[in-house]
C-alpha cells in the first residue's frame, strides 16, 4: 500500500499549542472528530503567575520568552505520555500543528529571530522581555498614535475601532524606543508571540522572512491590504525617527492560519519527541482560535471568558460591513478565511473576581454561594467593570472600577454578585454597539473555565443579554481551534469550515433568560449606562441626581419591602 494511502487509513491527530497569560497548554486531538486525546498544562515559572511585574509601575506586565520554550518542550513530553494509551495514537500519526498565543504580546528579536531576553547582554532587562497583552505602560504613546493619525488624515484607525490601544503592537514598540534605547537599537524587528512560536518550531533563522499572521497584524498593528499593508513610513517616522525600519522587516503579505508557516525542524522535533517535517500553521491570537474551536459562524458571538474576555464575530467578506467605533478591529481572515473577523472585549473579568476574592480572603466558592442567595437587584448595588481599564467601547486604559450603593449592611457576596453583573453589563454594551452597526447577533456561545464552572455567572449573563447562553463542548477551545488549523494544514480536512463541522460541538446545557430577572436587569443596566457614559473619555455632563434613590427603589422591589 502506498505510504499516503496507508497513512490516510490510520488515525490522524493534530496538536494545538495554546499560550495563555499564565501557562501553555498542549492539546492532542483526534483530527477526525475533535475528541481530546491528551492535554498538558505548563505553568510559567518566571514572575508572579507567569507575569513579570514592576512594583513601581502597576501598568507593566512582561513575560520571559524562555518560559515559552520550556513550556513547549515539557508540555509536549507530558502530552505524549498521556496520549500513549489512546487507540491508534503514535507520534508518527500527528499530521499538523497549530499555535495560538495572547495578543498583542510582541517581543524584540535579533536578525536571527532570537528574543533579546535570551541573550546574556540583556539578562535582567525588562524591556527585552515579551510585552504582555495587559501591559498598559504605553498609554501615552497610544494616545499620541491616535492623535497623529487623525492630524495626518490617515485611514488607519477605521479598521481598529477609531482609537489605538496601549495593549497593541506599535504603542509598545514606541514606548520601548523612548524608555529603553539600548533594547530598541538592538531589536532587528518585533514579532508577535503568535508569529514567533511557529518561527521557533520551524527553526527560521531570518526574522525578516518569518510568516506573519493577519490576525495579530490586522487587529494589533493596523495592517490592511486596502492601504498596502502596515501604516506608512511617513507616519511611523513622525512618531519616532527611524521607526519605519520595523515596517520593512515585516514579512508581507500577512497570512491566514489555514496556511503553512513552515515544517517542524529536525532539531526542534528531536527535543519534542515528534517526527520532523510536520506542517505548522500560521499562528493567531488565542481568543480568535477559541472562537474557531467554539464553532463560530455568521450570527454567533463567541465570548472567551478568562482573566479578561474577548468577543469574536465573523461576517462574510463579500458583503458590505460598516466600521464599528470602539471595537478592537475588523480584519479580513483574522478568524475564518474569507470572512471579516470582528474583535471586541473587556480588559478584566476573571481578574476582577480574583482581586475581590483576594481582598476579602474568601474563596470563589463561598462568595458564589453568598451571591446566589441574593436575587437580582436585592443588593442595591451597581458597579463598573473597569478595574483594568475599558477595552471596548471606550478604549481607555486609565478608567477604573467603581461600586455604588453600599451601606453598613452590604455583604461581600452582594458585592461579588455586583461585580459579575458589571461584567455582564459591559458585555451588553459591546453587543449593543456591534448590533447598532448592522451586525445581527443571533446566539452567544461562551467558552473558558469560568463559563464551565460558574452557573451563576452564566445565568446572570443570559438574563442581562436576554439571550440564551450556550457553552462550547471543549474545555480547551483555544487549543482546539489551533489544532483545527493543524488538521487543515495537515490535510485531514480540506478547509476550516469542514474541520469545524467535524471537530466542534456545544454542550447540551443551555442557560435561558428568566423573564423576571430580565426586567430587573434592564433597570440596573440603565443605571450602569449612566455611569458608563458619564465617565467616558469625551462625555458631556450626565445628570446623576436621584441615582442612589433609584438603586434603593430597585432593592426594595426585589426584597418585597
Amino acid at each position: 500500500m502506498p505510504d499516503r494511502a496507508r497513512r490516510a487509513a490510520e488515525p490522524q491527530f493534530a496538536v494545538g499549542y495554546d499560550f495563555g497569560t499564565s501557562s501553555v497548554r498542549t492539546l492532542i486531538v483526534d483530527a477526525s472528530n475533535g475528541d481530546e486525546v491528551a492535554c498538558s498544562v505548563f505553568e510559567y515559572p518566571t514572575g508572579t503567575g507567569g507575569v513579570v511585574l514592576d512594583p513601581r509601575d502597576s501598568l507593566v506586565a512582561r513575560q520571559y520568552p524562555g518560559d515559552y520554550i520550556t513550556g513547549i518542550v515539557k508540555g509536549t513530553a507530558l502530552a505524549l505520555q498521556l496520549a500513549s494509551g489512546y487507540p491508534g495514537f503514535v507520534p508518527q500519526n500527528i499530521v499538523g500543528i497549530g499555535v495560538d498565543t495572547t495578543g498583542s504580546t510582541p517581543l524584540p528579536v535579533d536578525q536571527r529571530g532570537t528574543p533579546l531576553a535570551l541573550l546574556p547582554e540583556f539578562e535582567g532587562e525588562p524591556a527585552a522581555l515579551a510585552w504582555l497583552w495587559k501591559d498598559h505602560s504605553s498609554h501615552a504613546e497610544a494616545e499620541e498614535i491616535t492623535s497623529t493619525i487623525r492630524a495626518m488624515g490617515l485611514p488607519y484607525l477605521s479598521a481598529c475601532g477609531g482609537v489605538y490601544s496601549s495593549e497593541w503592537y506599535w504603542s509598545k514598540i514606541l514606548r520601548c524606543e523612548r524608555t529603553a534605547p539600548r533594547v530598541a537599537a538592538a531589536a532587528w524587528t518585533w514579532m508577535e508571540c503568535c508569529d514567533w512560536v511557529p518561527a521557533w518550531l520551524t527553526a527560521q533563522t531570518d526574522a525578516s522572512h518569518c510568516a506573519r499572521g493577519v490576525c495579530a497584524a490586522g487587529h494589533k498593528a493596523m495592517y490592511n491590504d486596502s492601504w498596502g499593508g502596515l501604516p506608512s513610513s511617513q507616519l511611523l517616522d513622525r512618531l519616532s525617527a527611524g521607526l519605519s525600519r520595523f515596517r520593512y522587516r515585516f514579512a508581507t503579505p500577512a497570512r491566514t492560519s489555514d496556511q503553512i508557516a513552515g515544517r517542524l525542524a529536525p532539531s526542534v522535533a528531536e527535543r519534542l519527541g515528534l517526527p520532523a517535517g510536520i506542517p505548522v500553521a500560521v499562528g493567531a491570537i488565542d481568543a480568535h482560535m477559541g472562537a474557531v474551536g467554539a464553532g463560530i459562524g455568521p450570527g454567533t458571538l463567541v465570548k472567551i471568558i478568562g482573566t479578561s474576555t474577548c468577543d469574536c464575530m465573523v461576517c462574510p467578506a463579500d458583503k458590505p460591513l460598516a466600521d464599528i467605533p470602539g471595537v478592537c478591529g475588523i480584519v479580513k481572515g483574522s478568524v475564518l478565511p474569507g470572512m471579516y473577523g470582528i474583535e471586541a472585549g473587556q480588559s478584566a473579568v476573571g481578574d476582577i473576581f480574583d482581586w475581590f476574592a483576594g481582598v476579602t480572603g474568601k474563596s470563589h466558592e463561598s462568595l458564589t454561594a453568598e451571591a446566589s442567595r441574593s436575587p437580582p437587584g436585592a443588593s442595591g448595588l451597581v458597579s463598573l467593570d473597569w478595574h483594568n481599564g475599558n477595552r471596548t467601547v471606550l478604549v481607555d486604559p486609565l478608567l477604573t472600577g467603581l461600586t455604588l450603593g453600599q451601606t453598613l449592611s452590604t455583604k461581600p457576596g452582594e458585592i461579588y454578585r455586583s461585580l459579575i453583573e458589571a461584567t455582564a453589563f459591559g458585555a451588553l454594551a459591546i453587543i449593543e454597539r456591534i448590533e447598532e452597526y448592522g451586525v445581527r447577533i443571533e446566539r452567544v456561545v461562551a467558552c473558558g473555565g469560568i463559563a464551565e464552572k460558574s452557573p451563576l455567572l452564566m445565568q446572570i449573563y443570559a438574563d442581562v443579554f436576554n439571550r440564551p447562553m450556550h457553552i462550547s463542548r471543549s474545555s480547551q477551545t483555544c487549543a482546539l481551534g489551533a489544532a483545527i488549523f493543524g488538521a487543515v494544514v495537515g490535510g485531514t480536512h480540506s478547509d476550516v469550515a469542514t474541520a469545524q463541522g467535524a471537530m466542534t460541538a456545544l454542550k447540551p446545557l443551555v442557560y435561558s433568560p428568566i423573564a423576571a430577572h430580565v426586567r430587573v436587569y434592564a433597570e440596573l443596566y440603565g443605571l450602569y449606562r449612566l455611569l458608563h457614559d458619564g465617565f467616558a473619555t469625551d462625555a458631556g455632563a450626565v445628570n446623576l441626581s436621584g441615582f442612589m434613590k433609584q438603586l434603593l427603589a430597585i432593592r426594595g422591589q426585589s426584597r418585597g419591602v
